[in-house]
């Protein structure tokens, strides 16, 4: 059916190019309306989708499921051509891997067929056709040169070469095309025309881009040179019988050469589990293992909470135990956090390079080297593990493509806008855990000694597994220390957080990268809300360990709401404890921080502090 409206087709595009995925309102918001969206963006969005259930009907209305953070389109692999395009791919992979090379040329061409015209043409969406339409002449390019490689492994050079022709004076600077264009002209006895090529690609090159031909092209041209890649066409006549397959155990293309891909192994070491985490540790196995995505989705798992909370170590126990089904293998970053944020651009050329994309085949333009990463990641089922992300913007680039890959994520933030995600919200450790975590650091007869010394210890790093190793740490190096005299330097240290290091280690950085995430409201920024950061400034001034939004907004001279809405701003922050009773809770490290900000706000301020609340 014809969608008319111009916005409503957007919507639908939108949809069908992510069918069996959430898309976000926001997302489809900035299709809509080209990365502008207004302010009554999210309400327009959901007018033009109940326009749209009612201009599809009934029966086709019903696929369109509403799903937080947005919207599902559900769709067979049979009822869209790109599903189809999809499934013909696949197959012909399969039958590479098999050897039928016949049948896999077959397939791709069936694929190929499938395209008409250039894609989203009639869609009014610039950023929709950037986006999505860049991808989709991606992936018809390189299936192409998928078949032109079974193509030439079959030595059907002679027949490809007037298509390499077309294409190679549409895509002159697609070094991939024209080597394969001078494989095909050399194997025809038209050795000169594939030299001339080099060459004046060679000049297109250093004139347009400042750059030599890559290193595949260039050995294209010295097997040319050096005669060793001129096998004329055939005779039929003189051709011996063989079997279909045949060819391929000589000359395989090397597109589908996955033998020869690299299997990165990136995971870091981790220490030992806690039973304590036993089972968030097996629901997140569960999930990576087998949890089962629509066609078009990668099982994504984040794990989430406040730093140091041991979010990067589960979740390495989890990329750990699940290796083996991770049979392509496994890709690991750290994103650095709101500190030190690495933005794709700088994590995607190393990720192609892992994969096996010679470093100076690796694309300038960011949104090439996601098309490519895609590529290369659809239908492998690799485990890519993407530590201390700061936002959901960081991880989309580096979600793969569509398959059996599974993505684990963790971030002191929910990522509540990462379409499809399963989150795991990882707690401080009970009393029992924090026991037994300080008594793997130090040893149980110590712990055993002093039981009473070491609670009140635990007490002080509040379950906080960060804290608990830097104490154990600190009394491992320091074996003339009883328990009970470093618990009465924590409780009677003027600056608590000051005992809480050890090497590299420490609570404060951790926290101070809390902070540094902390958002301000966007009235906060034009001064009509109270910012975040100054209300926690204010707790420690008061030096209170938990506060209602009624006290808050008493404090500050300030609205409940407005202070309620800063409160929450500080949970999403990790530096409050979510709200029981009414009332929002510092444990003992977040009121030392607390307190920290405040001494130093009233330095700054000229001996101006906060006045304390009673």
């Amino acid at each position: 059916m014809h969608v008319s409206a111009p916005r409503q087709r957007v919507v639908m595009a939108a949809l069908l190019l992510n069918a069996n995925r959430v898309i976000s309102v926001d997302r489809i918001a900035e299709y809509v309306w080209d990365d502008a969206p207004p302010p009554s963006a999210a309400a327009t969005v959901r007018t033009y989708v109940m326009r749209l259930r009612q201009s599809l009907g009934e029966h086709a209305s019903a696929r369109i499921l509403t799903r937080a953070p947005g919207y599902l389109l559900e769709l067979g692999e049979q009822e869209s051509d790109l599903g189809q395009f999809t499934a013909h791919r696949r197959r012909a992979a399969e039958l590479a891997e098999r050897g039928d090379l016949e049948g896999s040329s077959a397939e791709l061409a069936e694929a190929l067929a499938l395209w008409r015209e250039e894609p989203l043409v009639d869609i009014p969406s610039r950023t929709l056709r950037d986006v999505e339409g860049r991808y989709l002449q991606e992936l018809r390019l390189q299936t192409t040169e998928l078949r032109f490689d079974a193509e030439l492994a079959l030595l059907r050079h002679a027949e490809i070469v007037p298509e390499l022709v077309r294409l190679v004076r549409k895509h002159p600077l697609r070094e991939a095309l024209v080597g394969k264009l001078m494989l095909a002209l050399s194997r025809s006895g038209r050795q000169s025309e594939a030299l001339d090529l080099y060459r004046r690609t060679r000049v297109l090159l250093v004139e347009q881009l400042g750059a030599e031909p890559g290193a595949e092209l260039r050995a294209v041209h010295r097997s040319i040179l050096a005669a060793h890649d001129r096998p004329r066409t055939p005779d039929p006549l003189k051709q011996p019988a063989t079997a279909p397959g045949a060819a391929v155990a000589t000359a395989p293309p090397a597109a589908w050469e996955r033998s020869c891909w690299p299997s990165p192994a990136q995971l870091p070491s981790v220490p030992l589990p806690l039973a304590a985490r036993s089972g968030a540790l097996a629901r997140l196995r569960h999930f990576l293992a087998t949890g089962a995505m629509p066609a078009g989705m990668v099982a994504t798992a984040v794990v989430t909470g406040r730093g140091g909370v041991g979010k990067s170590a589960l979740a390495l126990h989890a990329a750990h135990a699940v290796r083996g089904s991770s049979v392509h293998g496994q890709l690991y970053a750290d994103l650095g956090g709101a500190g030190r944020p690495l933005t794709a651009r700088a994590v995607l050329p190393r990720f192609l390079a892992d994969l096996g994309v010679p470093r100076d085949g690796i694309p300038e333009e960011e949104s090439e080297q996601e098309s490519l990463y895609r590529s290369l990641t659809a239908g492998r089922r690799l485990l890519v593990v993407l530590d201390n992300a700061s936002s959901s913007a960081q991880v989309r680039p580096l979600i793969p493509g569509s398959g059996g890959s599974r993505l684990l994520v963790t971030s002191r933030r929910r990522l509540a806008d990462l379409e499809g995600a399963r989150t795991l919200l990882l707690d401080p450790l009970d009393d029992a855990g924090s026991l037994e975590l300080l008594g793997n650091i130090v040893g149980p007869a110590r712990i055993g000694a002093e039981p009473r010394a070491a609670r009140s210890v635990l007490t002080v790093c509040a379950g906080l597994p960060l804290a608990i190793r830097i104490a154990g740490t600190r009394l491992l190096e320091r074996p003339h220390w009883s328990i009970g005299h470093f618990a009465r330097r924590l409780t009677e240290a003027p600056r608590l957080l000051d005992e809480l290091f050890a090497g590299d280690l420490g609570v404060r950085p951790s926290l101070d990268a809390d902070r540094a995430g902390l958002r301000r409201t966007a009235a906060a920024e034009v001064g009509r809300a109270v910012d975040p950061a100054e209300v926690f400034t204010a707790l420690g001034a008061a030096g209170v360990s938990s506060v209602s939004s009624s006290r808050v907004a008493v404090m500050l001279g300030c609205p409940e709401a407005q202070a309620e809405e800063a409160l929450d701003a500080l949970v999403e922050a990790n530096l409050l404890a979510a709200p029981a009773e009414g009332r929002y809770r510092l444990d003992p490290l977040l009121q030392a921080y607390a307190v920290e900000q405040a001494q130093a706000a009233a330095v700054e301020q000229h001996g101006h502090p906060y006045r304390r609340a009673g």
